[in-house]
């Protein structure tokens, strides 16, 4: 990072999250849910380019043929991290987003997207905040930006953001993105969630208990991701991806992903793409 010449544009890699399992033990006093899951993140990825201006403007580029609302969550990070701004600072900020996270899909991208702000201007503007301070900013954006800032797999409780890094298996997936768009707080919200799973723990999950708690609502409740997962069952044990909609199957070879994927509805919006632990944030 050092090296890289002031006039370029900072390109960071902006990655897909999986939730391995996802567990409900019990609702909140401020309307949330306790969780108890396992964060990875996947090799599917955006990229985010930010520059600085002089314009005292916030501005984003989309690179991609679908629309974004005008103020999306990478333009509230870079306006929420503005206030830490130092007064010999260039004011301006344009963001570019390159994005293949399709949205909507319970896969992180648009957290990703906050998460890649806050790091890169916390970079550019010298602003020398803590993880502890990036994760502070980032949870006033969003339920999932803050592991996007930890950069690590983690097994994460309270209400997805308190974290223990893990090291689960790097595995190959089927990724399938049914064509609906789930409300994750009608979800939450329906009267026959089960929100009292009894905790377990890190050893109990590698053990075994990875269902997700959401599942059998999301599929009561969205016939596309209820027929993604019972095609993908003929192959293996698929699982919702957090609230969904998207859905995955673990594969143990690329080979055996990528055979499935051929087998599969050629017209339906499905991945290939293989989890990982970390990621290599600054890219060239």
């Amino acid at each position: 990072m050092s090296n890289r010449p002031n006039n370029l544009p900072l390109r960071i890699l902006s990655p897909a999250k999986i939730n391995l399992f996802l567990r409900v033990t019990g609702k909140r006093p401020d309307g949330y849910h306790d969780l108890q899951t396992v964060f990875q993140f996947l090799q599917l990825h955006d990229i985010v380019e930010i520059e600085l201006t002089e314009d005292a403007v916030v501005s984003r580029i989309d690179q991609h043929d679908f629309e974004l609302p005008e103020v999306d969550l990478a333009v509230r990070a870079a306006r929420l991290i503005g206030q830490y701004r130092k007064p010999d600072n260039l004011p301006g900020v344009r963001i570019t987003l390159n994005k293949t996270i399709p949205c909507g899909a319970g896969m992180g991208g648009g957290s990703s997207n906050a998460a890649s702000v806050l790091v890169g201007l916390n970079y550019l503007w010298r602003l020398n905040l803590d993880e502890f301070a990036l994760l502070d900013i980032g949870t006033q954006l969003g339920a999932d930006v803050p592991i996007f800032i930890k950069g690590h797999a983690c097994w994460a409780e309270g209400a997805g953001n308190i974290f223990t890094s893990c090291i689960p298996p790097e595995r190959w997936h089927v990724i399938w993105i049914p064509d609906c768009v789930v409300s994750t707080r009608d979800v939450f919200g329906h009267p026959d969630l089960n929100r009292n799973d009894p905790k377990i723990t890190y050893q109990d999950y590698q053990q075994g208990c990875c269902q997700n708690t959401l599942e059998p609502v999301v599929r009561a409740l969205f016939k596309p991701v209820d027929d993604a997962l019972s095609i993908l069952g003929q192959y293996g044990k698929p699982q919702l991806n957090g609230s969904g909609s998207s859905v995955f199957l673990p594969c143990e070879s690329f080979a055996e992903a990528n055979s499935i994927r051929e087998e599969l509805p050629a017209n339906e919006n499905i991945h290939v793409s293989r989890s990982m632990n970390t990621f290599e944030r600054f890219v060239a």
